[in-house]
């Protein structure tokens, strides 16, 4: 193997956003999802319910669908607030929270009326300082709210119009918030299902070689520093990736890899990959770039299958089947 002289980098191995896992890529799941919010907040369409299993990486697209708008529609505030799992439900605690997730000084105001004064008053101000008439909301782990705490939320939304700023609200949640909906339904709740709930997307892993290329590629294609033609690919394996390495070549060699873990390890169910695992196999191989890369190195079906019997994918399906079904 032909093995090149050092080369500068433009930035320290341990400033690189992959080193820290402060980076964002795209996914085929996630593109999906940039659909829906783009279209709401295109149609002012008030919300949408984003729902799949716990580790198939949805707080992972929350964060990425932030970038967009802020890339897209700078000018809009974005929020993401973390639904509590509580044994009882209060107002103040719900309003505290939201408090929190918007930045505000005194989250725990003593009055409730004061708390509800005090968030519209927070979006009201950054909306106009930003020069938007509308505020997102992402709201995590939605399945944990109350009939009371979407009735909250709801005034939140009414009392915001009527200041000229409009919140759109995206719930993201594990199944039983599909069945939340149903619920709603049934019981004749629909102010919350034509509040939040009318738009409805199923959230996916990653689920075929297609999917896996469109995530590698981001790492052909993510640069940084940005305009700095430093792709992730090129930084860890700068003479490869001028001789042509690309890791979209390798998409069918990795879904390959985690297809026959799968398999071996007699999982139930077809292959369905959740980001956080998907992502430590390509950042082992990016890594390993350091110490091999060279002009004529390429990615073999022996890298990536390594890799993937590294990244606890098996170990974390099998923690999963022996659970009851629903308990995560």
């Amino acid at each position: 193997m032909n093995h090149p002289k050092p080369l500068e980098r433009p930035v320290a191995k341990e400033r690189h956003p992959l080193a820290n896992r402060t980076y964002r890529v795209a996914t085929a799941a996630i593109e999906d999802c940039w659909l829906v919010v783009s279209r709401c907040l295109q149609y002012r369409i008030p919300g949408a319910l984003i729902y799949g299993e716990s580790r198939l990486g949805k707080t992972y697209a929350i964060e990425y669908l932030r970038m967009l708008i802020h890339r897209e529609r700078p000018e809009i505030p974005t929020f993401h607030v973390q639904a509590e799992h509580k044994s009882s439900r209060s107002e103040g605690a719900f309003f505290s929270n939201l408090l929190r997730a918007v930045r505000h000084p005194e989250p725990d105001i003593a009055r409730n009326s004061r708390k509800r004064k005090a968030l519209h008053d927070r979006l009201r101000d950054v909306a106009e300082a930003q020069g938007s008439s509308i505020a997102v909301f992402f709201c995590d782990e939605a399945q944990r709210y109350s009939l009371h705490e979407y009735e909250w939320l709801r005034d939140v939304h009414d009392e915001l119009a009527q200041s000229g700023v409009r919140l759109t609200t995206f719930l993201f949640g594990q199944e039983r918030l599909c069945e939340q909906r149903a619920r709603f339904q049934d019981s004749g709740d629909t102010q919350i299902v034509k509040r939040f709930m009318v738009e409805t997307l199923r959230f996916r892993g990653i689920r075929s070689a297609v999917d896996a290329a469109t995530c590698l590629k981001s790492y052909d294609e993510h640069e940084y520093p940005v305009g700095s033609q430093w792709s992730f690919t090129r930084y860890y394996y700068p003479y490869a990736f001028g001789a042509g390495l690309r890791l979209e070549m390798s998409a069918h060699l990795l879904w390959n890899a985690f297809t026959l873990a799968h398999q071996h390890a007699a999982l139930a169910g077809e292959v369905e990959i959740p980001m956080e695992y998907f992502s430590r196999a390509v950042e082992a191989i990016l890594l390993d770039g350091l110490l091999h890369d060279a002009v004529d190195f390429q990615l073999t079906e022996q890298h990536w299958a390594a890799v993937v019997q590294r990244c606890g994918y098996v170990a974390s399906e099998q923690a999963i089947e022996r659970n009851p079904r629903g308990v995560r």
